[in-house]
């Protein structure tokens, strides 16, 4: 508790010096040059910071070099938006994802994030993306949703902020892989999407067991859809025909 209430004293006395030297850039850089413990500086970065201080930091080696620092400066909410876009690409990943789901952040900030995750997706390891899937933004999840890896979908299936839709019309791409189709289908999440059920058998890459088990819960008029829709299998069409019939 005693080194918790000392670190706590030496984070408020640096917050102190920090808004004492206001907005004046020469005094923020001399401050910085003085302080060496990149943890204090962290702490300090989590409150609100004159813009002089953050600016300090992006440009003033050794600090400007620290990707968390900078993903610090990014969130700070006393951040301006050029210098939080600029600082944007030296983020590591997962940085870049928590800025992406900052909220009080600018939508360009948020966007330039984003962008710059989808344009790392390939180069990620399996792990991140899988890390990635569980708590990204709405528009990365299309991608990840058309991963190769099925940890990745599966995550990116649970995501919280994945909606319906979302799912309908990654099922509907003529590009979608077979992985996606057997993680949705197996998704406790989502089999009792009665869109989700229906975009599974209008899919003509779906495994026929997958679209067969699904045919009887289908209404009337979707099953006359399946029936004589000619790029679904023969046998999809039978049985989709075969329930209306017996439906009477």
């Amino acid at each position: 508790m005693r080194s918790e209430a000392r670190e706590q004293a030496a984070v408020d006395a640096l917050y102190a010096e920090i808004l004492a030297a206001g907005e004046s850039l020469p005094r923020a850089r001399g401050l910085l040059s003085r302080t060496g413990d990149e943890t204090l500086l962290a702490a300090a970065l989590r409150r609100a910071i004159p813009v002089a201080f953050l600016e300090a930091i992006a440009s003033q080696s050794p600090w400007s070099e620290r990707p968390r620092l900078l993903a610090l400066v990014v969130l700070n909410p006393k951040a301006p938006r050029p210098l939080a876009q600029r600082l944007v690409g030296s983020l590591y990943w997962h940085d870049l994802a928590e800025v992406a789901a900052t909220q009080r952040l600018p939508a360009a900030v948020r966007a330039r994030a984003e962008s710059a995750l989808g344009d790392g997706l390939a180069d990620m390891r399996l792990g991140d993306r899988v890390t990635l899937a569980r708590l990204a933004t709405p528009a990365l999840l299309p991608p990840l949703l058309a991963d190769a890896e099925r940890q990745v979908v599966e995550a990116a299936l649970n995501n919280p902020r994945l909606r319906e839709e979302d799912v309908t019309t990654a099922l509907r791409r003529n590009d979608l892989r077979v992985v996606l189709l057997e993680a949705t289908a197996a998704s406790p999440r989502w089999t009792t999407s009665y869109a989700v059920k229906l975009a599974i058998v209008l899919q003509p890459k779906t495994p026929l067991p997958l679209a067969l088990e699904r045919i009887s819960s289908l209404v009337p008029r979707d099953l006359r859809r399946v029936s004589e829709d000619a790029a679904l299998r023969p046998l999809v069409r039978a049985a989709a025909r075969e329930v209306l019939e017996a439906a009477g």
